[in-house]
Order: C-alpha cells, then structure tokens, then sequence
C-alpha cells in the first residue's frame, strides 16, 4: 500500500488493555485551570516507569461550575493503579494550585471513590453536598474551598496502539510527526501520552544485553546503528525514525486516530510507515495498518 508516495507496511501495531478516566480541571481562569492540568499530567508517558499514562484532552466549555476547564485523562492496568495515580496526580497537582476543582468527566457506572478519599485533607472540615446524584465534598483551603467530586468514572481503554515514521532526515521526519499528532487528536477520547505525541525512544520488551530491564531501546529501529544490527528495520536512506503512541477509551477511536494520523504524516521525504509489535509480549490486539486504511 503506497499513500502520496509513501510506502506503508502491511504489519501491525501490537496493543494492550487499559482502564481510563477523566477528570474536569476548572479554576478562576482557563490559565490556572491549564495549569493545574499540566502539572497533573506531568512524567505520565509510560506505564514503564510512569505508573500510569495521562494527558491534557482539551479545554472544556461546559463545565459542572460554569468555569474555564480543560479536561485531562488517565490510563492505567487496574483499577488500584488508576486510583492511585488519581489520588497523586490530583491531590499534588489540582488541589495544591488556587482556586481550582475537580470534576468525574466520564459517565459509567463502574467508579473509583478517589475524591473520597482526598477529602479526608480537610482534616475534619470539610463537608459534602448531594446534586445530581453525585456527592461533591467542600475541602476548606486559604483562598477558599476545594471542590472535588466524591467518585471517578471507568471506562476500559485500549494502550500502545502505534505507528512509526521513516524520514530521510530529521526535520521532515518530525514535521510528519507533529502533523500526525494533530491529526490524530482530533479524534475525542484519545491520549497521545509522550510530549508533543512524539516518541523517539522505540522501546523493546526486557533487554538483549541487560537482563535487569523491564524495556530497553529497539535497536532495529535506531538509524545510527543500522549497520551494527542484523535484523534491523530502517530502510535505507532513512536517517531518524519517530514513534506515534496511542491510547484511548475503545478500539474504533485508536484506529480512527491511528489512521488519520498515517496519512497525515505520508508526506514527501518519508520513506516508509510501519508498526512496532512485539511476539505477542506486550497485548492481545493486532492492529493492521492495510485494515483501518482501506
């Protein structure tokens, strides 16, 4: 299959099972709400070494308090895990910055009660309110109270679909790359974890050399040292490779975003769009890329 000239390969991006969830960040100003949220998502690329995957969505225009939002998601393999992660990320990150509250921003009826356990802060003062069938606690803080809704909704989710760019040299490859990140987040309830949705870390299961690593880079996809490696996957004339990761609440959004995104990035100077897999080491789906572009 060639697109504009480029040659995708007829392999396939090998993905996993995820929990996700989103949480509504408001505040005074859509700076400080933004803030709060970057703040939130921060080291969240890899379950790898992150504990968890988390991302700014986009700003929110109808929020439960009519103020600026924007709204973040957060991936992770459990239940325990995705609590866990909320638990830090929003008490560290949200509470801690003025006049900000948090919102569930996702409807199921399989929930984790993170907010009641962070309003324990108030030490005792802090009071709730019933509205809508959703229980809001009051935590007093020096500039006012912080609101946080009781329960957090959770969703299954789908982690690591992918895709990955072959350019002749760095500049065109990462214009590909931010053009396929664009594209691709316009697809709602996707999260392109790693920062600017770029990944040039492609990274393999354990270790060849070192078997104390639980992931390790992928050395067949490393440019510099095509020459050194028998089995590698850069073609030739291709001089930097970037990975495109994709998570998101069901398998047709990934695809969506996985598609759009491959087509944005077949752009001239691109020599090949291919997939990382893994033997069937990292999850069960097998998403072909000849099969979502069709």
């Amino acid at each position: 299959m060639i697109i504009n000239g480029v040659p995708i390969k007829d392999t396939y991006a090998e993905a996993f099972d995820f929990l996700g969830t989103r949480v509504i960040v408001t505040a005074d100003t859509l700076d400080l709400a933004m803030e709060a949220a970057r703040e939130a998502v921060g080291m969240g690329t890899s379950i790898i070494g992150c504990g968890g995957e988390a991302g700014i969505e986009g700003e929110v225009k109808n929020t439960p308090d009519g103020r600026p939002g924007v709204s973040i998601l957060i991936f992770a393999l459990d239940k325990e895990k995705l609590h866990d992660q909320l638990f830090g990320r929003v008490g560290m990150c949200v509470l801690t910055c003025a006049t900000t509250s948090a919102f569930n921003g996702l409807k199921s009826d399989d929930k984790v009660e993170t907010g009641e356990m962070l309003r324990y802060f108030g030490d005792g003062y802090e009071y709730s309110e019933d509205k809508n069938g959703a229980t809001y606690w009051h935590v007093p803080m020096m500039d006012g109270e912080f609101i946080i809704e009781g329960a957090y909704g959770v969703a299954n989710g789908i982690g690591g679909g992918n895709f990955i760019i072959m350019g002749k040299d760095r500049k065109v490859c990462l214009d590909a790359a931010l053009k396929a990140v664009e594209a691709a987040r316009k697809v709602p309830g996707v999260l392109l974890p790693f920062p600017k949705g770029v990944v040039r870390s492609g990274s393999k299961v354990g270790g060849a050399n070192y078997d104390f690593l639980p992931a390790s880079s992928n050395q067949r996809f490393c440019p510099t040292i095509r020459d050194k490696v028998e089995d590698t996957l850069v073609p030739e004339g291709t001089t930097c490779v970037y990975e495109i990761v994709i998570n998101g609440f069901d398998m047709e959004s990934v695809k969506e975003a996985m598609k759009l995104g491959i087509r944005a990035a077949c752009i001239p100077g691109i020599v090949e769009i291919t997939a990382g897999n893994y033997d069937g080491k990292l999850g069960k789906h097998h998403i072909h890329l000849h099969d979502i572009l069709k």
